[in-house]
């Protein structure tokens, strides 16, 4: 193993097959259909000139533990009454510290369509994540080969739930435009070396321009000049932040309130 990505996916694996023994495909529809509380990802991403996807991790293997007290619930209204249209909620177990759980236990209070923050490597997780609440799944291109993601996007269109088709490369930001009903998103970290670079947005933006959905900017973003800078340079007005709004809510700060401001 050279890099964490595939660290990460080697683990997830053996974390699927727990799961597999524990809940069967049918037990995941009998759930999904007595479940009444799904919200649109994509149509709420659409509804605002600007909007956060204000993401809720423990932990994450580029800067360990972030939150020492985690509270997803709390997060989570929190993020809700700053301003956030989504939010991102991380359920892998080993690198992040999450839990699927925590997505209905917060939507349970918060009005708010949630994204499951996972490596989906098998379409079988589709099922398991709008099992457990939630409204959007995140196909990392970098992760699984095409076939795979394909497999994983047609369920995801049959259980009418969101995908966020992420990239990183201009070879994968060309393949994200054959997922048409998709979110678009540009991963500013390279996931094997975890580094960060804002410059990935504007370098990818030109390939994608012709995509009709919504296109995320995820990662990297520390200040609202910096998404000040993207709204001018690119028509991208959707934004996943994570460990920067996180570190806010510890310091009493609000940069999540700042972005949202310039909605007005």
């Amino acid at each position: 193993m050279n890099n964490t990505l595939e660290k990460i996916i080697s683990d997830k694996k053996i974390v699927l097959e727990k799961y597999k023994k524990s809940f069967s495909i049918e037990n995941l529809k009998n759930k999904i259909s007595t479940y009444k509380n799904y919200i649109n990802f994509k149509e709420k991403l659409k509804s605002k000139n600007i909007s956060v996807i204000a993401e809720i991790k423990k932990a994450s293997p580029s800067a360990g533990v972030i939150v020492e007290n985690y509270n997803p619930k709390v997060i989570a209204k929190k993020y809700m009454a700053s301003g956030a249209s989504c939010l991102s909620v991380l359920t892998e177990e080993n690198y992040f510290k999450g839990k699927l759980e925590h997505i209905n236990e917060i939507k349970k209070d918060v009005n708010l369509p949630v994204l499951c923050k996972d490596f989906f490597i098998d379409p079988y997780q589709v099922y398991l994540a709008k099992g457990f609440g939630a409204d959007a799944i995140l196909i990392i291109l970098a992760a699984i080969n095409d076939k795979i993601a394909k497999e994983i996007y047609n369920i995801a269109e049959e259980l009418d739930i969101s995908t966020i088709v992420e990239v990183h490369t201009k070879e994968e930001a060309k393949k994200a435009l054959n997922f048409e009903n998709a979110i678009i998103g540009i991963n500013n970290r390279d996931l094997k070396t975890l580094k960060t670079d804002i410059k990935i947005t504007f370098d990818l933006y030109e390939f994608l321009t012709n995509h009709k959905g919504p296109i995320v900017c995820e990662s990297g973003i520390k200040s609202e000049k910096e998404v000040q800078e993207i709204l001018k340079k690119t028509k991208i007005n959707n934004f996943l932040i994570g460990e920067s709004l996180l570190k806010d809510l510890e310091e009493n700060s609000s940069l999540l309130e700042k972005i949202v401001q310039l909605n007005k």
